[in-house]
């Protein structure tokens, strides 16, 4: 474990940080390698003269030098190597480059290419970053976690592999998610990375693909179940808060039975959340918040159909819910408005085998009195055809769903449909939304989960905005960790979804896109920072503090890719 020491010098007021490195040990340490960008009083004071070249560089010759170099690559999975290769060797310059080509680059290391890059996991692999933790080892948790790179952590990612994205099970390539996951938070809210720790929890595998490859890095035995991996998560989530109690602990890509109850059972024991359910939850009703601006119409008398009633889908009706409640509905209302579609068709009272989560929004039978009904149960043509839905969600990696048939319906309906095929990567999606602005006459307001060109239609041109976690989780958990909250109730995310909501380019250009640009992230971050700092305190979760103080604290702790003084440690 690195330990480094910030200090201030007393004459200049500048920042100093202590390391205790030198020579080799300190260019192979990339959150303070600097590369050719080392000075000559450090060269001389941590022993790198004759280890570099004689030439002292600027940080902007450094990324016009790797921008080169990254635009040598010919595929998206190559770029998205070479980035994480940069990472790997200098910290400061890969989120400096992110930073200044950030809508070129964040789709390369986060979706849609991270799904790629976590296929090809064991066979790309290069570097560890973060922590390997094996069911095997279980009993040596409290020891594994010692072993972390750096001492303090203020954010932990973790998943176990089972459900990546829309690609299911791939067992140890999944680490690539936590990893991506932490470099948003670095990127778009200002986490300091050292400060950050991926993990990924190896509890085995399904993929008998991944079974069969000589090359898999991961445990070669099927995936423990029931009674052992609830032991093995408790253990996990026991040697987390004895050796790291204040973090903040994020869950993600965890599989349908078990992240919506592991979300219950820890929730109120630690500070933690489950981004594919709440952050996804919390960014959805932002778009749908932004697309009732546009179409003046209040959230509580939306019409809600999802398709997928899943760990999003159902994570994003239950951020639904409480907005709603919040604006005046009662909870049955509010349920009255949700129409969730899944494999065997529409959710009501009737079905049998639905998860406890689902129960709650299953409609009563007697609202489907002279509704169709075929093998399949209540199709989604059939819910749009009676409902006549303003809002239409897509999280069923099913692509090709939202089909022409079901939008032309929806808009023969409704004058601004709101329609969110959210599924990613993209071939998972729901309908392109080319074709979506085509069926609708340009009348419908269309975000995605992953990124996608502007679409041209009538002579005008529509915005894609992408209904990406990223605005969400970066800034929301800059404002817990600088307010000191103790836990992330779902009013911490309602108030994320309300401050990005008012970001939205949508509310004041015709044709604009529900989601600020890629570029503004950073500052759409620090104000939901900002609001959710100030919620925690208004809940009783942090000490009370002053929006001023709040704001302070933020920008005190948001970190700024450059190079610092360092100073060898004695």
């Amino acid at each position: 474990m690195l330990d480094f020491q910030i200090t201030v010098d007393a004459g200049t007021g500048d920042e100093i940080i202590e390391v205790p490195l030198s020579s080799l040990s300190l260019l192979d340490c990339p959150l303070f390698n600097k590369g050719s960008a080392f000075p000559d009083d450090e060269r001389a004071e941590f022993g790198l003269h004759g280890l570099l070249p004689p030439h002292v560089g600027s940080i902007d010759e450094q990324l016009e030098r790797r921008y080169r170099d990254f635009e040598q690559k010919r595929t998206e999975l190559q770029q998205h190597i070479y980035l994480r290769d940069l990472q790997d060797r200098n910290e400061v310059l890969f989120y400096r480059l992110m930073a200044e080509h950030i809508t070129e680059m964040m789709p390369l290391i986060y979706t849609p290419v991270v799904g790629e890059a976590c296929e090809y996991f064991s066979r790309i692999y290069r570097r560890p970053r973060g922590l390997f933790i094996s069911y095997e080892h279980r009993a040596d948790l409290e020891t594994i976690l010692e072993n972390r790179p750096y001492r303090d952590v203020d954010v932990i990612v973790v998943t176990d592999g089972e459900r990546i994205l829309g690609l299911g099970d791939l067992g140890v390539g999944g680490m690539g998610i936590p990893v991506g996951k932490l470099s948003l938070y670095t990127l778009c809210g200002g986490i300091n990375p050292a400060r950050t720790l991926p993990i990924f929890l190896d509890a085995g595998t399904d993929n008998e693909e991944a079974l069969a490859d000589p090359l898999y890095l991961g445990g070669r035995h099927p995936r423990v179940r029931g009674a052992e991996y609830d032991d093995f998560i408790e253990q996990f989530i026991g040697a987390v808060t004895r050796v790291l109690p204040n973090t903040l602990l994020q869950w993600e890509d965890f599989a349908l039975p078990n992240a919506r109850r592991l979300l219950d059972r820890y929730r109120d024991r630690l500070c933690t959340f489950n981004d594919d359910i709440q952050g996804t939850a919390a960014v959805s009703l932002a778009a749908i918040l932004a697309a009732g601006h546009v179409s003046g119409t209040r959230l509580a008398d939306q019409r809600v159909v999802i398709l997928g009633a899943g760990s999003a889908g159902t994570g994003i009706a239950d951020q639904i819910v409480t907005a709603m409640i919040a604006e005046g509905r009662t909870e049955s209302e509010a349920l009255a408005q949700l129409w969730l579609v899944d494999r065997d068709g529409l959710l009501h009272s009737a079905m049998t085998g639905l998860q406890p989560f689902q129960q709650r929004f299953a409609q009563p039978l007697e609202r489907l009195t002279g509704w169709a009904v075929g093998a399949g149960g209540y199709t989604l043509a059939e819910v749009v055809g009676n409902v006549h839905p303003t809002v239409l969600i897509g999280t069923s990696g099913r692509p090709g769903t939202f089909t022409e048939e079901v939008v032309r319906e929806m808009a023969r309906h409704v004058e601004r449909p709101a329609i969110f095929p959210l599924s990613n990567p993209n071939s998972r999606c729901e309908a392109a939304p080319a074709d979506i602005i085509a069926w609708t006459d340009g009348r419908a307001l269309v975000a995605t989960g992953s990124p996608f060109p502007e679409v041209v239609h009538g002579g005008r041109t529509f915005a894609i905005g992408q209904c990406n976690n990223a605005y969400i989780f970066p800034g929301l958990g800059q404002g817990v960790i600088a307010s000191g909250a103790r836990r992330v109730p779902d009013e911490l995310f309602l108030a994320s979804a309300r401050a990005l909501a008012e970001a939205s380019p949508a509310r004041t250009t015709v044709g604009g896109s529900l989601f600020p640009a890629l570029e503004d992230i950073a500052s759409v971050s620090r104000r939901i920072a900002l609001a959710v700092a100030g919620e925690a305190c208004r809940l009783g979760l942090a000490d009370p503090s002053p929006p001023e103080e709040l704001a302070h604290r933020i920008d005190a702790r948001w970190w700024h890719p450059r190079y610092g003084k360092l100073r060898r440690q004695r």
